[in-house]
């Protein structure tokens, strides 16, 4: 017996010593990681190169603020223009989807031709860098050429491409998958589908009538919610766009990468239509665990989107009572001076908090104009509610970088955050270079950096067990990377 228990007390204290020799390599192979970035940020000149290369192979935990159809690249959807039997028009570069003028504009000679085939694109040098110019943000910043001012670039390339962006979905997102985990990163939540709506003028004068009166507006929103619930059509369309959510899932989540959806509505429509296409996000987000939240989006400066931004946060207000358990991302504060009167970025965010609800805050960029703006800050410190930055959308469309971007504000308070790509095809862009940007602007530790890359999974709308699983396989990821920089740094 006694020689049995000395066995046992050599078994344990072996293994504990492994156990510690262990952790101690780990702490040492991460001590080498963050002294290298480091050094890329020390220089002089940043290394852009090899941040390039260090955020590339650094996993990531997950893309919170990305929308499906901006995601996905013009050459993909050009492809998907042949699939459909569809062609292009060589004089306004959008998507003529009867199939039989294409068919008849095939017959032509090529030079002939006033609608355009995918091959016939490509095959002019001239057209395709035209059209990749019109469907993205491609070479705006870097040639001469006459432009429409960035944003309205920026939003008015979905309109070119929309027509067959919902075609292919299950095939899209292979491809999203594919490219995520090609540099590390193993969770996306999409902004992916809009929700069903209905126009009800009725419905559209009672809330006028209701004006800021706010119980005479839940009454008008109340009945409004009994009328569509009792709309035959209406609810099988609901029932249809979740079951096309989830066919077009079908087969994407694996070991190595997870994705999740978010309903979306535009927030430019109608009121009777924004609030109808709401009730169909919120009762789809509760009838899926794969839609794992709503979201609005569409310009905030338009003038439809300003004029009823208060209204639609009362929406979201009546909404969120009625689905607690539903969670809601909102695009609030993508307004810079200038866009819109200054009275116009004064109200943004702190309504979309303290109306609307928001479990996380998308761009986040009129802060510094919001009178409530300290206020703001401490409210979504204390309640961790974080903020979606995306640096390059945010240089692109409204012109703002560096110092001059809110996130200064956001670390120098103690807000969380997130990086995130927004539209990666329309950027032409990945996650990785909103880190290399992020890092070479704002020299942070690697400490910060590994803490925004874990803040991808903190921040996901996903049940506590599914990210306990994905957080473990990060920092297994983690052990890993940094071994290998430690290993090519000692060469």
């Amino acid at each position: 017996m006694k020689k049995i228990m000395c066995r046992l007390f050599l078994v344990l204290a072996l293994g504990s010593s492994a156990s510690g020799d262990a952790a101690s390599l780990v702490a040492v192979n991460s001590a080498a990681t963050s002294r290298h970035l480091a050094g890329l940020l020390a220089a002089d000149q940043t290394k852009l190169a090899e941040l390039t290369l260090f955020f590339t192979r650094m996993p990531k935990g997950g893309d919170l603020h990305h929308h499906y159809a901006g995601a996905i690249y013009a050459e993909q959807y050009l492809a998907w223009v042949d699939q459909q039997g569809y062609c292009i028009d060589k004089g306004s570069y959008r998507i003529e989807t009867d199939p039989a003028i294409a068919a008849t504009e095939r017959e032509l000679a090529p030079a002939a031709r006033h609608c355009l085939s995918a091959r016939d694109v490509l095959a002019d040098d001239f057209v395709y860098r035209e059209l990749l110019q019109r469907w993205s943000s491609k070479d705006f910043g870097n040639h001469g050429a006459t432009q429409p001012p960035p944003d309205r670039q920026f939003f008015e390339t979905f309109g070119y491409f929309l027509s067959v962006a919902d075609l292919h979905l299950h095939e899209g997102l292979l491809q999203l998958k594919q490219r995520a985990l090609a540099e590390n990163v193993s969770y996306i939540e999409t902004i992916f589908e809009l929700a069903p709506s209905i126009q009800d003028p009725a419905f559209e004068n009672r809330i006028a009538q209701a004006g800021t009166d706010n119980k005479a507006l839940n009454a008008a929103l109340l009945a409004e919610t009994t009328t569509l619930a009792q709309d035959e059509d209406f609810n099988r369309e609901i029932g249809d766009y979740v079951a096309r959510v989830e066919a077009s899932s079908a087969g994407i989540d694996d070991a190595d990468f997870t994705l999740r959806y978010q309903s979306y509505v535009l927030r430019l429509l109608s009121p009777s239509q924004v609030f109808s296409s709401l009730l169909a996000a919120f009762k789809a987000a509760s009838q899926s665990p794969l839609i794992v939240g709503v979201n609005i989006v569409g310009a905030e400066n338009q003038s439809v989107a300003m004029r009823d931004y208060s209204l639609h946060m009362k929406m979201f207000r009546f909404f969120k009572t009625q689905y607690p358990g539903v969670k809601v991302a909102l695009h609030a504060g993508e307004l810079a001076l200038g866009m819109v009167p200054p009275e116009g970025l004064t109200f943004h965010i702190d309504e979309a908090l303290a109306v609307g609800g928001a479990d996380r805050i998308g761009h986040g960029m009129d802060l510094a104009h919001e009178p409530n703006a300290y206020t703001i800050m401490k409210t979504m410190r204390e309640r961790d509610i974080p903020v979606e930055v995306n640096l390059t959308s945010n240089e692109f469309i409204l012109g703002i970088k560096g110092q001059a971007h809110p996130v200064t504000l956001y670390r120098r308070y103690g807000v969380p955050f997130v990086l995130s790509t927004d539209d990666a095809g329309v950027s032409r862009n990945n996650l990785t270079n909103e880190y290399v940007l992020f890092a070479s602007r704002y020299q942070p530790s690697y400490a910060e950096i590994k803490k925004l890359s874990y803040n991808g999974l903190r921040y996901a709308f996903l049940p506590a067990q599914e990210k306990k699983r994905l957080v473990k396989q990060l920092d297994e990821r983690f052990v890993r990377f940094e071994r290998e920089v430690a290993a090519f740094n000692k060469r």
